[in-house]
């Protein structure tokens, strides 16, 4: 109800970050920040049902544990099944484990967790996903487009359509993961992340991304086109030709 006032006097723009920011404490229902626009920022401490972030279009969700909470976050779910389902922008941080269809249909936001069921990433087509813990099998079944960036990653766990797509990361994955990561801990407190950063120059090689090939070429094609100086309609040609021989 309030994404929808937000969208109905401001449209699809939403307002500056963090314009609305609401704190939740407690246990929340189903589809806890769906289809949440820019501007308005839910911050829960507890935890929360199934399809947090679904259709998330540019808001931002933080879900961490009860502050008083005497359990490890990264052993413990804090968050149910298929989070940020259909998402189209935003970010969502969560200080701790989710359950299966992790990213499902995400085509557009920044999505961490602390580990992840079966089935994660499951046709996903944009956005970036950031699994800081183990993860189910069968992850990046018929995923077509963005990136997933998986610590300790089991290759064994990566759907074999997809098996092929797995790569070092180069020194922009690293300095963008970083900032994620780091954001993570700001946002949640969370041990996992601090440990991280604190040998980070261990820690980012313990990480592999998952980009499938027809997705990278695309982006290149985008990146030669704009470099090239051409016009946005010849940009979406080079891409969309990249797609087809890709």
């Amino acid at each position: 109800m309030l994404g929808h006032e937000v969208t109905k006097k401001f449209g699809g723009a939403g307002l500056p970050d963090d314009t609305i920011d609401i704190t939740f404490t407690g246990s929340a229902g189903q589809s806890f920040g769906a289809f949440l626009p820019r501007g308005v920022t839910l911050r829960l401490e507890g935890d929360a049902n199934d399809y947090v972030g679904k259709g998330l279009s540019g808001g931002r969700v933080i879900v961490r544990p009860d502050r008083g909470a005497d359990h490890l976050a990264e052993f413990s779910t804090i968050a149910g099944n298929t989070i940020a389902y259909g998402a189209t922008g935003g970010e969502l941080f969560l200080r701790g484990r989710t359950g299966e269809r992790f990213c499902v249909r995400n085509s557009g936001a920044t999505v961490v967790s602390e580990g992840v069921g079966d089935h994660g990433c499951e046709y996903m087509t944009g956005g970036r996903a950031v699994v800081l813990g183990e993860t189910g099998r069968n992850f990046a079944a018929g995923m077509s487009g963005g990136i997933a960036y998986v610590i300790d990653l089991n290759p064994d766990n990566v759907n074999v359509g997809n098996a092929g797509a797995v790569e070092e990361l180069d020194d922009t994955d690293k300095q963008w993961l970083y900032d994620v990561v780091r954001r993570h801990a700001e946002e949640t407190a969370s041990t996992v992340a601090e440990k991280l950063l604190a040998e980070w120059t261990v820690s980012v090689e313990r990480f592999s991304k998952i980009i499938p090939s027809a997705y990278k070429a695309v982006l290149a094609a985008k990146d030669a086109a704009e470099r090239a100086g051409l016009s946005e309609t010849e940009i979406t040609e080079k891409m969309m030709e990249a797609a087809i021989n890709g």
